[in-house]
């Protein structure tokens, strides 16, 4: 692909506009920018839509209420902020039950249709997106699937978010495509009203009541940070090389894990009795919306192009309760 140098980067500061900023992924990622090393050379904005923004956000970022279905809000961003060096896209309709139920508004929010007609519509558009999409892309029939495995969703959600993929990568010459996983770690400062992973199953686990898990599904989950560490080395790449990119990536953890064993290993580090955790299948329950049985995923094309390693499972699972524990 052709490099084009950005020379301007460095003569003034990155500006980083992070989508869906209110969410879990986005505040991490705000928290990130703001807090890093060299963080005085970025200006920081987010969007919001269903959750107003809360006062620990703006303390050090301006916030833009912007509907993504319309595209309205955006160019209040170009008029107050200006043209951003990186957009994070976080934002999506993301419960793949609620999607099988109402596919267009899962269309219309999964596509970054209107952000991507934003980013058209600078006269010299060579913003990076970072794009969040999603393992379940995959089918699901085999193990350690690769960034060149062939997209098979088998739900709406996959669906919209291939759908996504294909329009970025047609339309945008600057972009980065993370396909992640299950995403755990830590609550956010503002905390989110979803239930988060691990502190949901610890939570069941310390009642000392018994609790289905599934044995047959497995993903690749991966710690919080990790994912804000990519997302952070892409953006200062950008920032300081100025070489346009179009990447697509697996952003999963290294363990193939199950339901069950996730639940074991939250066990394992709480000392919590593993025989509440009973194991069975997935199909097994009605969910309301096909789900994929092994969405795992290689991630030797992410170490090998940005040099991060995602940390195991347990080890994220450590983390995050330690965290808890101190909040």
């Amino acid at each position: 692909m052709p490099i084009k140098e950005n020379p301007e980067m460095s003569r003034r500061r990155g500006r980083v506009v992070v989508v869906g900023g209110t969410g879990y992924l986005g505040q991490h990622v705000l928290q990130a920018f703001s807090e890093t090393p060299g963080a005085s050379h970025f200006d920081l904005a987010f969007t919001h839509f269903s959750n107003p923004p809360p006062q620990s956000l703006l303390h050090n970022s301006l916030a833009f209420h912007v509907d993504l279905r319309t595209g309205q809000g955006f160019q209040a961003i170009s008029d107050t902020f200006g043209k951003p060096d990186v957009v994070v896209n976080c934002a999506a309709l993301s419960v793949p039950r609620v999607c099988e139920a109402d596919p267009a508004a899962a269309m219309s929010i999964n596509v970054p249709s209107s952000l991507v007609n934003w980013l058209l519509s600078f006269e010299v558009n060579n913003t990076l997106l970072v794009h969040l999409s999603t393992d379940q892309v995959y089918e699901g029939l085999k193990s350690f699937y690769k960034e060149e495995d062939e997209a098979v969703p088998v739900n709406v959600y996959g669906k919209s978010k291939v759908a996504a993929e294909q329009f970025i990568a047609e339309k945008c010459s600057n972009f980065a495509i993370l396909r992640s996983s299950i995403i755990f770690g830590p609550q956010t400062i503002s905390p989110v009203p979803k239930s988060l992973p691990i502190q949901w199953i610890d939570s069941v686990l310390s009642k000392g009541n018994a609790i289905d898990f599934f044995h047959d599904e497995f993903r690749c989950p991966v710690y919080v940070k990790d994912v804000v560490s990519i997302i952070l080395a892409l953006s200062e790449k950008w920032i300081s090389d100025g070489k346009q990119i179009q990447l697509l990536l697996n952003a999963g953890g290294p363990d193939r894990v199950s339901r069950v064993q996730m639940a074991e290993i939250v066990a394992d580090v709480r000392g919590y009795d593993k025989s509440l955790i009973k194991s069975v299948s997935a199909s097994s329950i009605d969910r309301g919306v096909k789900s994929p049985a092994d969405i795992s995923m290689d991630i030797t094309k992410l170490i090998q192009t940005l040099g991060i390693s995602p940390i195991s499972f347990e080890d994220g699972v450590r983390l995050t309760l330690a965290s808890e524990a101190k909040s």
